[in-house]
């Protein structure tokens, strides 16, 4: 099974959304801020990580997400930045901080979901871009 680990400050945010997951088989663990969720990330690995930006003061999710990424162990985990904000430079600045796709809150289900599965398989979707240049 799937295990994503969801940043989340805003515990009925987080809530919702892990029931949700967990209700189509994800195994869901969860962070409140963003040095717990580097902790979580080194000590889980899981297969994708959905993070908030907004996390308050101590650390936003950009911050969490470089320090992430930033690490040999945890670097390659796709990291989906959540947030309220629409703005295509909150999109700019989750993509230059090393998150590999950007969606907005209220969570649209289906269209995380999309979004989780295209870099849940990474070694699938490469080796058909491979096939096509071939």
């Amino acid at each position: 099974m799937t295990m994503v680990l969801v940043v989340e400050d805003n515990p009925i945010n987080r809530d919702v959304l892990g029931r949700r997951l967990e209700r189509r088989k994800f195994i869901v663990r969860y962070a409140e801020d963003g040095p717990t969720g580097v902790h979580m990330a080194t000590e889980l690995k899981p297969d994708l990580i959905l993070m908030d930006i907004g996390l308050g003061e101590q650390m936003d999710g950009w911050e969490a997400t470089r320090q992430i990424k930033a690490n040999d162990e945890t670097k390659d985990i796709p990291i989906i930045a959540l947030t309220a904000s629409a703005f295509a430079s909150d999109r700019e600045k989750s993509l230059k901080a090393g998150c590999c796709d950007f969606d907005t809150k209220p969570v649209d289900l289906p269209r995380l979901l999309s979004k989780m599965n295209l870099w849940l398989q990474p070694a699938k979707i490469d080796g058909e871009a491979l096939a096509k240049q071939a």
